[in-house]
Parts: structure tokens; sequence; C-alpha cells
């Protein structure tokens, strides 16, 4: 089987629009490499600013970009070359789907993240919004009963979605109208559905599982539980390269995460109360949080079967978006752990570790053109990589949290979403000339202090109060 890919998508007779006419899945290809150039000249810079945070992909069809909000679900087109607002509307509840775009349709998914009971995610209203690209009127709103999170997928005139109510819907486009759905293995958080020669791929949780549906014949093909996967596997869009389909998740280790971890990562209270269970945490039945270790999967396309596993290594587990998302380029596996707070190359035919670098927490698919890779953390830099060799080329510093759904690529042009409510465009050129960082004092406490205070001190304050009530003993029995 071969395993080269390049996942670019090049339009040479369209040299006035920026962007693709069409953006039918997440990230654009199976590949999950959001790349499209055409012969566009001009150079673009700016933020484009929306109401509220940003944890989806931007989209830009031709000239216009179109951004989603996560808490007021409200969803901005601007016209790129003026910047100007072209409209803005608003979704009944958070946006972390892409807003995808076919048949001069766009789609969205709304929903939220909360537990609604045991067996449905996503609290309040959930659905899929159609609207008007030009006008951003709403043409329907197709409500489910359980987080709509994942990208929508357009294929063959119908739109499928994955939910938190454990369930495949295919949309009519045109009229908003269910037309099949199928039972899912679980719920369905973040894992955005990747359609591959008419199969589905998607991964759930409750249990930690992963399936391949048939859309021709409506059917599951293939299922595989993974029963130790703890968290993840429900949060990764997969990709398919060849014969393998590919995800992540997060397993449990049997090691408790270390205090200096918890003391750099959550504060002194944090580490005193992880301190009280490393002591007495059995006899209460509040045993020590355990470290968790991140895994790539490569699975048979056809069966399910694993195909090689890969660890990226342990760490201290985060409160969302737990398994970073993988990307294929040039027979490579290019993924970022939020566990090991890592960027990571693998090949993707033996799950062998090509190259790895140290980083900041990341947690969005990464983007790669012309044997350059780009990474993106929670802390506002964007790193440039050599595909090969992993040599840093470029780090430029943008704001906020970037988005856990990952940058893009468009002539020569990174476009990445960020929490602090701003779309960023820019020339790749000006990540590669730049070597920005950030202050991190915080995480580099001495080891006097961490001593100090997470040993030192309790012991201090314990042998104090031991001191006073012996004294207090030894005055009562005098009397």
């Amino acid at each position: 089987m071969s395993l080269l890919c390049t996942s670019t998508v090049t339009y040479a007779d369209n040299s006035q629009t920026f962007g693709p006419e069409e953006w039918s899945e997440y990230r654009l290809n199976s590949y999950n490499n959001p790349v499209y150039n055409s012969n566009f000249s001009e150079q673009i810079k700016t933020a484009l600013k929306s109401g509220d945070e940003i944890r989806s992909t931007p989209v830009i069809i031709n000239n216009t970009a179109y951004i989603g909000n996560h808490n007021s679900g409200e969803i901005f087109a601007y016209d790129i070359k003026t910047k100007e607002l072209k409209w803005k509307n608003k979704a009944p509840n958070w946006i972390h789907s892409e807003i995808i775009f076919a048949k001069n349709q766009l789609f969205v998914g709304y929903g939220n993240r909360f537990m609604k009971n045991d067996e449905i995610r996503g609290t309040e209203e959930s659905g899929l919004l159609s609207l008007d690209p030009e006008t951003g009127e709403i043409l329907w709103n197709f409500e489910t009963k359980g987080e709509v999170m994942p990208t929508p997928a357009y294929y063959k005139d119908t739109v499928y979605i994955t939910t938190g109510d454990r369930h495949l819907y295919g949309v009519n486009p045109l009229s908003g109208k269910e037309e099949w759905s199928l039972k899912l293995n679980g719920v369905v958080s973040m894992s955005a559905p990747n359609i591959h020669n008419g199969v589905l791929y998607v991964g759930s949780a409750l249990p930690s599982s992963f399936q391949a549906v048939d859309l021709e014949n409506k059917e599951v093909l293939w299922k595989k539980e993974f029963p130790d996967i703890d968290k993840g596997i429900d949060d990764v869009p997969p990709v398919v390269l060849g014969d393998l389909v590919f995800t992540t998740g997060v397993t449990k280790s049997s090691k408790d995460v270390p205090l200096r971890q918890t003391y750099e990562s959550d504060g002194l209270l944090e580490t005193y109360k992880a301190g009280v269970k490393k002591s007495i945490g059995n006899l209460i039945n509040k045993p020590p949080e355990k470290l968790h270790n991140h895994k790539v999967f490569a699975m048979d396309i056809n069966t399910g079967e694993v195909v090689w596993e890969t660890s990226l290594g342990e760490g201290e587990m985060v409160p969302n978006n737990k398994s970073g998302a993988p990307m294929i380029y040039d027979g490579k596996v290019f993924v970022g752990s939020p566990i090991t707070k890592g960027f990571y190359a693998l090949n993707a035919k033996t799950g062998e570790t090509l190259w790895n670098k140290e980083a900041n927490i990341n947690k969005a698919p990464p983007v790669a053109d012309n044997n350059i890779v780009y990474f993106t953390d929670t802390k506002g830099l964007v790193y440039a990589f050599d595909t090969e060799s992993g040599e840093l080329k470029g780090k430029k510093l943008l704001g906020g949290k970037l988005a856990p759904s990952g940058p893009i690529l468009m002539n020569d042009h990174l476009i990445v979403g960020s929490q602090d409510s701003n779309a960023y465009i820019l020339p790749t050129t000006e990540i590669l000339q730049s070597n920005d960082s950030i202050d991190s004092e915080e995480k580099n406490a001495s080891d006097f202090l961490f001593v100090m205070l997470v040993y030192i001190v309790p012991i201090l304050i314990v042998l104090g109060i031991m001191a006073v009530v012996f004294l207090g003993v030894r005055k009562l029995r005098a009397k």
C-alpha cells in the first residue's frame, strides 16, 4: 500500500479568490491537512474580531471567512480583503463545529459538552443549522437530543452529523429533514466524521470505541472497543491514509502524578490536596491521581484490527480536549500531545517515532505544506518545523489560547482562531522569520522553593501542632 500524500489543493485558474469554492468536511480532506493554493498574489495580515472565544477553525470560501463562537454561538462572515463584516447571526448554543460549505449552503453544528444524563452529552438546545452564505439567514434548524460539536460532513447530497445522543444522522440539505439515522456505540464529543470511499469513520466514548459505517447500505461495517482507553477517543477526528485509519486515546498509568508536576501545573493548594491523597487517600476512598499515557492507534480500514499502537509518553490529565488530533502529510502522522506537552512525527506505516519536540500544552492538529509543519499551542505560539528533521524553522507569538481545531494554510498564509476572540491571518514568512518566546517563570519554580513549601513547611506545621498538643496535655496533667 502507498502511504505518501501531500494533501494540497491547487487551482491555477483562480487568481482573485483566496479560498476554495467548497469545504465539505472537517479540515477540508481525509488527511485533516487543510492546504489550498491558487494564484492569489496579495498579502493579507489581519485579526478578524469576533464576540467571543473561537474554538473551531475559521473556514474561508472564496474571499469570505466564516467564524463561529464558543459560548455565545454567534456566527460572523467577514470579507477578508476589505476586513468588513458582511453579516452576523447566532446559533442556539455553543459552536465547536467548523462551518462547512457545499452547494451554496452553510452547515454548522451546535451544542455543549455537559452531560444531560449518563447516556447523552449536551444540555439545552442541540442540533444542525443551515444558513444562507450571503445573508446569514437561517434556512432550517435540525434539532437533536444531544450536542453536535463535531463538524458535519457533506457527502453525495446528504449532510451527516455524529452526536452526543449516540447517533449518526443523515440530513437532507434542502429540507433539513432526517433521511435516516443509525444508533452508534457511544457518545461522540468532538470526533468529526471522516468519510472515505463511502465509509464513515468516527470515535466515541461510554464505552471508548471506534466504528466504521457503510453509508450506502446504512449499516455498521465494524466496531472496535478500546477498554483500556480512559479518555479522548471521542474528541479525536480520525484520519485516513491508504489501508489505515488513525486515532488517538489516553490510557491510565499505574504511576501517581508527581507532586512537583501538580505544583507546577495547578499550584500549591492542589499540591497539598494531592499530598493528602498520597498519604491517606486509599483509606478515605480518595486515591491519588494517576498519570495518563497518550497513544496513537492505526487500524486496518476494512476490519478495525489494530495494526500498530505507539505511546507518546505519560503526563497529567488536562481538563478538556484530552487527546491530540492527528494529521497526515508525506507518509507521516503528525500529532501534538496535551498529555506530554510535545509535538511528534511518526512513520504512518510502522508507528515509529521519527522526531519529537518539547512544547507547552497543545491540543490542535497541525497543518503542513512545502515540507514545513505548523503546530500551535495554548500559549498563543505557532511553531514551524522541518517535516523531515524536526528542525525548528520559526516561532511566532499571536495571542490567547489558539483554537483546539487547529490552523489552516491558504496561499502561503496561516489562518487560526483563538480564544482571545480573534481569527488571525498572516503570511507564513512572518512565522519563519520569527523566534518569539513567552514568559514562563511560573513554570520554573526553584527546587528549593518547591521543597520548602511542599515538604518542610507542612512538616513544621505538623510538628508545631504536636508540640502545642504535647504542652497542653502536660499542663493539664500538672494540675
